[in-house]
């Protein structure tokens, strides 16, 4: 038996998922996730990880830190059934957010496989009631390009409303907030 390495604990827990911080353990189910052209492909970092050395740097340099700095950032999404890191669901600070004003950022991603279940939903609102419940943060922005038309319903579904559009990099945004 090779040595097992300790998760963190859950910070988030839904019916059918649980949200942890990132490990670097974690590196090759980002890796599978994060170089998935599925899954990238609205995101606007398509290329941002084409190696596993990109996904360790990734989790170091943006998670990890998160973490330290803010005490929150992207969480592990791991599907319960089958105890699988499927993607990421959580907030960050992104200071470029809401026209350059900042705020506080929902983002996810998850392997195709397991879209179309209400996963995302799932995931967005127990995510959003954790930072208010949790960490105190009521206002929760969420930059999606327009095309991205299953993302935009996992939003309003959520109960996030969209308070503006705009250009940004020749992408068309609208930006959502928590009501």
């Amino acid at each position: 038996m090779g040595k097992r390495m300790t998760k963190p604990a859950a910070l988030i827990e839904t019916p059918r998922l649980t949200m942890r911080q990132f490990v670097m353990e974690d590196a090759e189910a980002v890796y599978r996730f994060s170089s998935n052209p599925e899954v990238v492909r609205y995101t606007g970092d398509e290329d941002a990880i084409k190696s596993l050395d990109d996904a360790r740097g990734v989790i170091e340099s943006y998670w990890l830190a998160g973490y330290r700095e803010h005490g929150f950032a992207r969480y592990a999404l791991v599907n319960k059934q089958d105890d699988e890191l499927i993607g990421f669901c959580g907030i960050k600070y992104e200071p470029l957010l809401n026209r350059g004003q900042g705020g506080v950022d929902i983002g996810y991603r998850m392997l195709p496989e397991y879209w179309g279940k209400g996963l995302a939903t799932e995931a967005v609102s127990a995510c959003l009631r954790y930072a208010r419940d949790t960490l105190g943060i009521n206002c929760v922005y969420a930059e999606v390009m327009k095309e991205n038309v299953a993302s935009i319903r996992v939003l309003e579904k959520a109960g996030m409303v969209r308070i503006d559009s705009y250009e940004d990099q020749g992408a068309e945004l609208h930006l959502y907030r928590t009501a």
